[in-house]
This record gives structure tokens, C-alpha cells and sequence, in this order.
């Protein structure tokens, strides 16, 4: 009988944590924030990703969630399920995957298989974290342990593709193992996995999926700015556009997360580590890292015609989270907006009922405001359409709607 270790219990790690412990499996979940331990234990999610329901049969069922590497001592598989951002350089950042891997190599036993999910270029499984699992377990990688790759497909706040009903890619380091850990997710995955025939292989997978995104999100971002210039509508053309049955429906707006705005990243670099500079990878990476600047001085722009002050003038953000209806504030895109406001010398506001205070301010040391009097503020702008914005009130101030969710007879501009 399995006994399975999931290290990290953030959005990808609690869900699998849970969907396993509910089939009968004996699962310890690890963390080394002591505060989401006691937090899970108390049996809450604040990513919202995990129904208190779940979470309380998945504690019936007998998971254990610890920050204590003792708790790890008989387990055979270990799902690592860490982030993997990116540096002040945009470069990878394998700090929480290193240490992971640091971790689980002082527990691991003869035999056992550590399965990674983190995404990362290809190559780094077997090439960073292997050596690592070596040297602190004295075994040898594909006799003494094994690995495997199955990248997390997590979509945060879609309650339609949660983590069973979302294909998913598996590999191994051998066919036998690739085999096994196949059968492994084949257990909870009710939508099917796809083995593929190497831990490589996996890993380019699913770093494209994100650059892909990234790249045809850029393409809409240029076209918005193109078509600002020649004073029609971007959603009026992407809808005339979307009658053609292959065409690829995206829609320009910022490009934040812990996923399509850092992927490519990671793809570039291990590009670049061997010879190659990804032109067309790391031109989308720009025009979007570049869309909270293009933004703000859109709305400077509307500011200045309707002959308003810029200096001084009270502004609202509604929204910091990096997608809507999630408290998920990992990498938005929205502070790009905040801080060029606030460079042209705005007295900018931010509310967002989904986000946590607390976090905020220790993320971007950014106080959010509750209850907002729209009528006081010069511009508004519409940074992430929750669904406690689709009945918005607004009056005669300049309304900036990032993601055309507006009519746009009552908005200024929109992308």
C-alpha cells in the first residue's frame, strides 16, 4: 500500500493532497509554513480551492498535515508540488524546488519515487534535482530511487476543471516507473492521463502550454494598441474576428499569475543555455510585462483631455488579484498599473474584496480600502472583473475597463 508525501500545500499540493486521501490513501501533506498547517488543520482553505467538505472528509479519512520532515519517514512517494517564480532578473529561481528536493532526499528509502510537478524547464528533474536527492539519500538515482514528472494543470478558481477533471501528463525515469506513477494518478484523474515516453519530454509540455497562452495574449495586447491608434474597438473586431470557426478566441489585458507571465521565462533560459535566443518567446514577454505602463498612460492621456489635474488626482483600482474571483495575488500585473499612476502623482486607491489585506501589504505594501465612495475619485480603472463589479454604479469620472466587461458606452477607454 502506498504511503504518499505531497510537499506543498498551496493551490496545485492541497487539492492533490485531498483527492488522494479521499480514495483510501494514506497521505501526509507538508509544509513549512507552520500557518497553513494550523490553518488546514483547522480545517479551512484561504485558496478557496478546497471545499471546507472535502477538506473535512479528506481529514476524516486520516491526512496528516506537518511541517515536521519526521512525518515523511515511511513514505514511498513523494509528490513535490513547490512554486518555481522567477528572480528581479526574470531569471528561474529553483530556491523552493532545490530545497524540496533537499528535503525529501533526507528521507528517502530503497525504492522509493519522488514525482515532481513544479514547472520547470526541460531537463531540470534529472539534471538539478536528481543529483541533489543523490547526494543527501547515498542512493543511486534509477536503482536506489526513482522519479517522475507530472505537470500541475491547476486553473485557480475554476470550479468546472478542478484537478480530476483535467487530463494529466505523467513520465518516468523508466518505462517501468512511468508505468506506475501513470497508474498512480489514473487512481483520482477521472478525465484520463497521457504517459509520455520521458520526464523531458513532460516538462517541455507543459512549459509551452503557458508560452503559448503568453505569445497569442501578446498578439490581441498589439492589436489593442493598434487599434486604439486607429479608433476602433478591439472587442467589436476579436467578436467579427471569432465568427471564423478557427479562430483562437484571447483577449488583450495584463498577464500576471504563477504561470503564463513566468513559463516562458523558463523556456528562454534553458534556450539560451543552449545557444539559441527564442525571438518571438521573449518579444511576448515584453509587450505584455510592458501593458500596466501602456495602460496607466492611457488613462493619463483621458485625464489630460477632460482637462483634469493629474497631479493630486484621487484614483481607484478596482481589483489586485492576478485573475478574477480569486484571492490569488501571485505576480498581478495590476501594481504595474498602480505604480505608473502613482509616478505621474495620482493619489491612487485599491480595493479588491477577494484579496487579503494582510497579504497585500506584506506583497506590495499596499494598504486596500473597503467600501469605496466612487463618486469621489477623478478615474476609475476596472483592473479585474470579479463578479462584485459587474453592477457597478459610476458617475461622470473617467472609467478606464481593462477587460471590457463594461458597456462601453459607459466606459472611457478599454482595451
Amino acid at each position: 500500500m502506498d504511503k504518499i508525501a505531497v510537499i506543498g500545500l498551496g493551490y496545485v499540493g492541497l487539492p492533490l493532497a485531498v483527492e488522494f486521501s479521499k480514495i483510501g490513501t494514506s497521505v501526509v501533506g507538508f509544509d513549512i509554513a507552520q500557518w497553513r498547517v494550523n490553518e488546514l488543520q483547522s480545517g479551512t482553505d484561504r485558496t478557496l480551492e478546497t471545499s471546507d467538505e472535502d477538506l473535512k472528509l479528506a481529514i476524516d479519512q486520516g491526512i496528516v498535515f506537518s511541517t515536521d520532515m519526521e512525518s515523511l519517514q515511511d513514505c514511498n512517494i513523494y509528490i513535490v508540488t513547490v512554486p518555481t517564480p522567477i528572480d528581479r532578473y526574470k531569471k528561474p529561481d529553483l530556491t523552493p524546488l532545490l530545497k524540496a528536493s533537499e528535503s525529501v532526499g533526507k528521507v528517502l528509502s530503497e525504492g522509493d519515487i519522488v514525482i515532481y510537478e513544479s514547472t520547470v524547464y526541460p531537463g531540470a528533474t534529472e539534471e538539478d534535482c536528481v543529483p541533489i536527492l543523490e547526494r543527501e539519500s547515498g542512493l543511486k538515482y534509477n536503482s536506489g530511487f526513482f522519479c517522475g514528472y507530472s505537470p500541475e494543470r491547476i486553473n485557480p478558481g475554476d470550479k468546472e476543471h478542478t484537478v480530476t477533471k483535467i487530463l494529466k501528463v505523467t513520465s518516468g525515469s523508466t518505462p517501468e516507473i512511468g508505468k506506475r506513477v501513470d497508474e498512480l494518478y489514473k487512481s483520482i484523474i477521472t478525465a484520463g492521463t497521457h504517459l509520455a515516453p520521458s520526464i523531458k519530454v513532460a516538462e517541455a509540455a507543459k512549459v509551452i502550454e503557458n508560452s503559448q497562452r503568453d505569445i497569442n495574449i501578446a498578439f490581441v495586447n498589439e492589436l489593442s494598441m493598434i487599434f486604439s491608434r486607429l479608433g476602433i474597438d478591439t472587442d467589436e473586431v476579436l467578436k467579427a474576428a471569432g465568427t471564423k470557426w478557427n479562430f483562437l478566441n484571447f483577449k488583450p489585458g495584463l498577464v500576471g499569475g504563477h504561470c503564463i507571465g513566468i513559463d516562458p521565462y523558463y523556456l528562454a533560459h534553458k534556450a539560451q543555455e543552449v545557444g539559441y535566443n527564442p525571438e518571438i518567446i521573449l518579444a511576448g514577454r515584453r509587450l505584455n510585462d510592458n501593458m500596466g505602463t501602456y495602460v496607466a498612460n492611457q488613462v493619463i492621456k483621458l485625464m489630460i483631455k477632460r482637462g483634469l489635474k493629474v497631479e493630486g488626482a484621487k484614483t481607484l483600482i478596482l481589483g489586485i488579484t492576478f485573475k478574477e474571483n480569486v484571492p490569488d495575488i501571485r505576480n498581478s500585473r495590476v501594481i504595474d498599473v498602480i505604480q505608473e499612476l502613482q509616478d505621474f502623482g495620482c493619489a491612487v486607491d485599491v480595493y479588491d474584496p477577494w484579496a487579503d489585506p494582510k497579504e497585500v501589504k506584506h506583497e506590495y505594501s499596499l494598504d486596500l480600502i473597503k467600501d469605496p465612495d466612487f463618486s469621489s475619485y477623478e478615474a476609475v480603472v476596472l483592473a479585474v472583473s470579479h463578479r462584485e463589479f459587474d453592477n457597478l454604479e459610476l458617475d461622470n469620472q473617467i472609467i478606464f475597463d481593462i477587460k471590457s466587461k463594461l458597456d462601453k458606452d459607459k466606459v472611457s477607454g478599454r482595451l
